[in-house]
């Protein structure tokens, strides 16, 4: 998709009722023969568990090293928004989130880290990747602190 052809950036829109129904646009990568790291913080991230439609409250860390394609910022915060009122297993947010946006961009690694909050008294960390790291490309520590409740 073309930068001409964005629908949501700069324009009112609307979150969609489902992630599967959600678009992830992208730009065009302005250094497509560098490698760097992108990354996208989700510190309020929300989804329904599926059996009990309670909500479950995570905290995204999305790392990728683009190639031709970077998705752009406003179609992701409405992407991820759209899990809001969607019902699915920390797991099944995780990896699908990784594999949409990979799907978008064909970047040549991603990987998320998704730390999510305790129900039930267990928090749950889902950690996925797609390809290798470019050799030598910086790869800080997500810096999401282990739970330790309130201590």
């Amino acid at each position: 998709m073309s930068e001409d052809a964005l629908t949501q950036l700069g324009q009112p829109a609307v979150i969609a009722a489902e992630p599967s129904s959600a678009v992830l646009e992208t730009v065009t990568d302005p250094y497509p023969d560098r490698d760097y790291l992108v990354r996208f913080a989700c510190p309020e991230f929300t989804s329904l568990c599926p059996v009990t439609g309670q909500p479950d409250f995570g905290h995204l860390v999305i790392d990728y090293a683009p190639k031709a394609r970077l998705v752009e910022s406003k179609s992701l915060k409405l992407f991820l928004a759209s899990f809001r009122n969607h019902g699915a297993f920390h797991e099944q947010c995780t990896v699908y989130i990784a594999e949409r946006i990979h799907a978008a961009t064909d970047a040549h690694w991603l990987r998320i880290g998704a730390y999510w909050f305790p129900r039930g008294g267990m928090p749950i960390d889902v950690f996925h990747q797609i390809g290798t790291a470019p050799d030598g490309l910086w790869i800080p520590d997500q810096g999401v602190a282990p739970y330790r409740g309130r201590g």
